[in-house]
């Protein structure tokens, strides 16, 4: 436990109250006098409601799970499933026909489509690459995955590979800004006579700028679908001294936005570890924010990118942003942080210190930078609220907010994720109560299924894992999440998003598929890596997204009865092989991704799976296969021997993944003394009593005995 010093009526972490006073408060025009007893009353306000949210979702479990009980073995009837819920107040009416009025949101967000990339907040470097990854090199993202057939060959440049590449990329230039003329392979020279272009594109108005002398450009400039494209021209560059137009790289502009994640992927259990993410967000909101590292036993320092200067085609100057607008993701209303303890002694909700102090950070770029939000907003996702009316104290809260910090009201904006069950069948109802400052909802596929498995888990044994995707449920799910956001009159005022692609080694199968969520109308879709954005970046100049929309919202949403279908499996005559198989599965998966939580505090890493591909994995991946096996447990499918001699397995395939991490504790074969073992055991054992399926409780509480442990 952190020394803690009294501010106000609080007791508050000295590490977090010299992080505030020190760094955070000067330059916003608060200073600590006015700052703490204002936090303190707003603590007072809204945590006693904080915590009654989270009984009514004990309570509604609790009848959910009573009501599957008092049906075990029949079939359910989906009517009276239906109005069951609309009993218990699980399922509220729809509101009346509205549009959100969301006002001064920056165009990333609004009116343009292309990639959103998720980086925890504890990690610099990456939150760096993150920022930075608004324009990425076309020509490195092809020649350095597998995004074309075949890979480069030996330590230097290989010119096969790089004509492939040089193929690739012309081929989406004749596609997305064709010549009036000929082809893109057939340029000798690239001039700007009187404001023109020549040679001229199909389009003269796709052609926005360029730098360099007008008679010998050094790049050029396009626009299409609303993302721009950069030629670099550079005759003494080796890529470019071989083009006949002196074609060096095409720059795309790539994840749009960003979200620093102080959730999910990053294992933050005390005021120390909350001072290490709020002071990199701080960084980026001040610019400031570095890294320094060592690639290629060189010692390099990161920065963030500045904006780019351009030439009109009639010569007026402009600059483009160089970094990505940057979202912050707070927790939810689940946990409590001893960061800061309430007069009572008991810990504060999280997500309020989240919402006040990730605020508090961005003040440095709404008052004096602008760099970040030229609109002068602050973007917070907030994920895992559980219906409207967690919805509506999110809204309420952020009032609370803005008078404290002194801000315009609306100004802190909303990204609701639509990844619990109770949202998804209220949404139109979620996305009313804060139509006036929303600016994302977005899907998230593996919470949704933990919270699909746990809300039913009495109801009877589930589908094999892999089968989710293709439950009825989760295409209505999937379906309903944009419908319902075009009907409330999202589209050209906020982000319609998907989920992430997890594998960053599958770039080939990412171009391949993720091109659906663009179609299915995503005005934006998470990817992995600065990598990842480029490539996803492709599918935005293929799909014109927001005339999707207007084909999409002849379309009516989805039956609510088919979200609600619940997936159970008809038949669970599984042999012992398939059991097996799916035990393992969801053990390995398990065990590799809670080893490096409790052990090392990574909360997000590229993890093996059972076949050795590395999959990005965060709290997500961690709730659904632990739920699943909670369930087969209490179905019968599978004993308690069962599990434990899979987790046994795996704690040693999991051993031999990580064999050359010199900072890796095996776990086995001394797996009682493994404290990761432990609790992977006990997510599943003790899975079917966490709250919602949630991983966090059991999580924190390892993770604090192995700092304990460490610090002896």
């Amino acid at each position: 436990m952190p020394n803690h010093v009294a501010r106000a009526s609080l007791r508050v972490a000295e590490c977090l109250s010299t992080f505030i006073e020190q760094r955070v408060l000067p330059g916003t025009g608060l200073d600590p006098e006015d700052f703490w007893p204002g936090f303190a009353e707003l603590l007072k306000q809204f945590a006693p409601e904080n915590h009654e949210l989270r009984a009514i979702r004990d309570r509604l479990q609790a009848q959910i799970d009573q009501w599957h009980e008092a049906r075990r073995g029949q079939p359910i009837d989906a009517t009276e499933y239906e109005q069951f819920l609309r009993a218990i107040g699980y399922l509220v009416a729809e509101p009346p026909a509205f549009r959100i009025d969301t006002q001064g949101v920056d165009a990333e967000i609004a009116t343009l489509a292309g990639p959103q990339l998720v980086v925890p907040a504890l990690n610099e470097r990456f939150a760096l690459n993150a920022a930075n990854a608004r324009w990425g090199s076309l020509y490195d993202a092809l020649y350095g995955t597998d995004a074309l057939p075949g890979k480069a060959r030996g330590p230097g440049y290989d010119a096969e590979r790089g004509q492939q590449v040089i193929a690739y990329a012309k081929r989406f230039l004749n596609e997305t800004v064709p010549l009036q003329a000929g082809r893109h392979e057939d340029v000798a020279q690239w001039t700007v006579q009187n404001g023109a272009l020549v040679p001229a594109l199909s389009d003269p108005a796709a052609f926005v700028g360029f730098t360099g002398p007008a008679h010998a450009p050094t790049g050029l400039l396009f626009k299409h679908h609303g993302l721009h494209i950069q030629l670099v021209l550079d005759r003494k560059h080796p890529i470019g001294r071989a083009d006949p137009a002196g074609l060096a790289d095409v720059i795309l502009e790539a994840a749009l936005t960003t979200i620093v994640d102080l959730e999910d992927s990053i294992a933050a259990v005390d005021a120390d570890d909350k001072v290490a993410a709020y002071s990199n967000w701080l960084g980026l909101m001040q610019g400031t924010l570095t890294a320094t590292f060592e690639k290629s036993g060189k010692t390099l320092t990161r920065s963030l990118e500045p904006d780019r200067e351009w030439l009109a085609p009639q010569g007026e100057r402009f600059t483009l942003p160089g970094r990505s607008v940057l979202f912050v993701r707070n927790v939810g209303h689940l946990m409590s942080t001893s960061a800061v303890l309430l007069p009572d002694g008991s810990q504060a909700p999280e997500g309020i210190v989240d919402g006040v102090i990730g605020s508090l950070i961005a003040l440095h770029d709404v008052n004096n930078r602008h760099a970040n939000s030229r609109t002068r907003s602050i973007y917070i996702v907030k994920p895992k609220m559980h219906g409207p009316a967690e919805v509506a104290f999110s809204n309420r809260l952020f009032d609370a907010i803005e008078d404290l910090l002194k801000l315009p009201r609306y100004t802190l904006k909303i990204g609701v994720m639509d990844e619990e069950r109770r949202t998804s069948a209220n949404l139109a109802a979620c996305i009313y109560e804060v139509r006036h400052r929303i600016v994302f909802v977005n899907t998230g596929f593996l919470d949704r299924t933990g919270d699909e498995i746990h809300t039913s888990m009495r109801a009877g044994a589930m589908i094999r894992k892999n089968e989710m995707k293709q439950s009825e449920w989760i295409r209505a799910y999937e379906q309903r999440n944009v419908q319902i956001a075009l009907a409330a009159g999202m589209s050209g005022r906020a982000q319609i998003g998907k989920g992430m692609w997890a594998a960053p080694d599958k770039m080939g199968d990412m171009l391949t598929q993720k091109i659906a969520h663009p179609s299915a109308g995503a005005t934006t879709a998470w990817v992995p890596s600065p990598t990842a954005a480029t490539l996803h970046a492709l599918h935005y100049h293929a799909v014109n997204v927001f005339a999707r929309h207007g084909q999409l919202a002849l379309d009516a949403p989805a039956p609510l009865g088919t979200l609600l279908k619940i997936p159970l499996a008809e038949k669970t005559d599984w042999s012992a092989a398939q059991i097996r198989e799916e035990l393992d599965n969801n053990a390995q998966g398990i065990l590799g991704y809670v080893v490096r939580w409790i052990d090392q505090g990574i909360g997000c890493s590229k993890v093996p799976d059972i076949h050795d591909v590395g999959l990005m994995e965060d709290r997500a991946t961690l709730r659904i296969s632990s739920q699943h096996i909670a369930n087969w447990l209490m179905h019968g499918i599978c004993t308690t021997q069962d599990v434990e001699a899979a987790l046994e397995r795996m704690a040693a395939r999991v051993d031999a993944q990580n064999a050359g991490d010199p900072n890796y504790r095996p776990m086995s074969p001394d797996t009682a003394n493994s404290l990761a073992f432990q609790a992977a055991s006990a997510l599943i054992f003790e899975g079917s009593s966490q709250p919602n399926g949630y991983t966090e409780p059991l999580l924190h509480a390892f993770r604090e005995k192995a700092k304990r442990r460490d610090s002896l």
